[in-house]
């Protein structure tokens, strides 16, 4: 049977994997995320999907991989993390009253056979309008600084939100189960045993 290995740190990402209740490991793969010039954000989520996965395979012959990239588009811009409190309060103020659509890449590496799989899940959250000083104490206590649009689905951020549309509500969070499961069964490893 083949093993699975996650790339990446992200602990709501294993969160979401230990759902399915198969064993893994994960390794927090080391990459350049920089868009490259005119990327679109379909093909820069995907890319990064499978970059992720592919870093590892050298220390991973064997496995099956899992990567995974998300962005937050905005009036046609991307969003990636905010990285501090100010670009955090700043994106949630310009989203107040605003759909924000998400792009979660997903790849399957199979190490064993040389072959992958690569897709990308949307998801949009419509923000209800929001207060400054709710804006505020909202950052000051999850502290959204590594979540692409600035909140924390899993967390408080399910206050912010008037409503959600999309297939896989995981996908917000940044691996979408449904596809993944299609994957895994695809490359011979089905979920449910």
């Amino acid at each position: 049977m083949p093993r699975l290995v996650l790339a990446s740190g992200s602990r709501w990402r294993r969160q979401l994997l230990d759902r399915l209740e198969m064993p893994y490991v994960w390794q927090s793969p080391d990459i350049d995320e920089t868009p490259q010039p005119d990327e679109e954000p379909i093909a820069l989520v995907e890319r990064l999907a499978l970059a992720k996965a592919q870093r590892l395979a050298e220390d991973w012959p064997d496995h099956l991989i899992i990567g995974s990239d998300q962005v937050a588009l905005f009036e046609r811009q991307i969003l990636g993390k905010p990285g501090n409190m100010a670009t955090a309060r700043a994106n949630l103020m310009r989203f107040s009253g605003h759909r924000v659509r998400f792009l979660t890449g997903l790849a399957l590496l199979d190490t064993r056979h040389g072959r992958h799989w690569v897709c990308h899940e949307r998801y949009d959250v419509v923000f209800r309008r929001l207060g400054e000083d709710e804006i505020a104490r909202y950052v000051e206590k999850e502290k959204p600084l590594d979540s692409a649009g600035s909140f924390r689905m899993e967390g408080l951020g399910i206050a912010l939100f008037e409503r959600l549309e999309g297939d896989d509500p995981n996908t917000l969070i940044g691996l979408p189960l449904i596809r993944l499961c299609a994957m895994l069964r695809e490359a011979g490893l089905d979920p449910l045993g």
